[in-house]
């Protein structure tokens, strides 16, 4: 797994398709659309960002071996839950976050209320992502319901909902190390995770393929959020696009508040390294392993 910082030269243009792919989507199932609806949901999917569990989606397809350029229209299925996710998380009875990516959230910019109506529809509109791209990459109904069963486990109580919901109860007390680890694997590794094993499944991956992707996924999704914890306290805010230190002003629970900011660094490259032995039979792994360096690497 690369240890730069830099990211590589094939995400510029992998992003380029991302964006695209996700305004064309937008087009087509807006249309109709009333307006007051619409630009919310069109600020909070276009705003400028990394990028991540797309980009995953896509390295992962094409490690497992997959060949159709148009596995972009299935990535935007992850982007828009994420979109969703930031939305809700940001609302005053969550986090009350007032700045995003950068920019005013939705509820700053539009109101509470069309806040809540846009993480809504964002759900449904990833399942219509995955049914939407089944046709152009090729894929037949089996896939097309194992990609929905996962991203919508991975997005749910038992995931991403789930581990939002203990986040909010873990506010302001102490917590374990166990604790922690279910916290951050619901709220941000599962649907890594999904991301990945979507990319395997897409490709026709066979089983044990896809459950090591899923495990790498995991082992990288709570890197990823170890590193986000860890960029609170030291990112600058203009780099972040959000406000720095919010985890310490909500009592959030974190890897550096439970384990000190030594041991959390140490904790992100362990499971960076135990997420990059997963890769070791995937001969085609080199973008999915360059990725996931650059993500354990970033800066913001």
């Amino acid at each position: 797994m690369s240890s730069s910082s830099v990211e590589p030269e094939y995400l510029g243009p992998w992003r380029d398709r991302i964006e695209a792919a996700l305004l064309e989507f937008l087009d087509a199932e807006l249309a109709g659309v009333p307006a007051d609806l619409a630009a919310p949901l069109r600020y909070a999917v276009l705003s400028p960002g990394k990028r991540i569990r797309p980009l995953l989606l896509m390295a992962a397809y094409r490690a497992a071996g997959g060949t159709s350029d148009r596995v972009v229209d299935l990535a935007c299925s992850v982007e828009l839950v994420h979109a969703y996710s930031l939305v809700h998380d940001d609302l005053p009875c969550m986090d009350d976050d007032v700045l995003r990516r950068g920019r005013p959230t939705v509820h700053v910019r539009y109101g509470v209320g069309p806040a809540v109506m846009v993480g809504a529809a964002l759900m449904p509109l990833a399942v219509q992502a995955i049914l939407r791209s089944s046709g152009p990459v090729g894929l037949d109904d089996l896939t097309t319901r194992r990609l929905v069963a996962s991203l919508t486990a991975a997005s749910g109580a038992t995931g991403m909902v789930g581990g939002q919901l203990l986040d909010l109860r873990a506010e302001g007390r102490s917590v374990e190390p166990a604790e922690l680890e279910s916290i951050h694997t619901g709220k941000t590794a599962r649907l890594i995770s999904a991301s990945v094993a979507m990319g395997g499944i897409a490709a026709g991956a066979d089983e044990a393929e896809v459950e090591r992707l899923k495990r790498f996924g995991l082992r990288l999704g709570l890197a990823f959020q170890a590193i986000d914890d860890i960029l609170d306290l030291r990112g600058d805010t203009e780099k972040l696009g959000k406000e720095r230190g919010r985890d310490t002003a909500l009592r959030k629970a974190t890897y550096p508040g439970l384990f000190g900011m030594e041991e959390a660094v140490s904790m992100s490259r362990r499971l960076a390294s135990a997420a990059a032995s997963e890769l070791a039979d995937l001969e085609e792994s080199a973008e999915l392993r360059d990725l996931a360096g650059y993500i354990i690497n970033r800066s913001h």
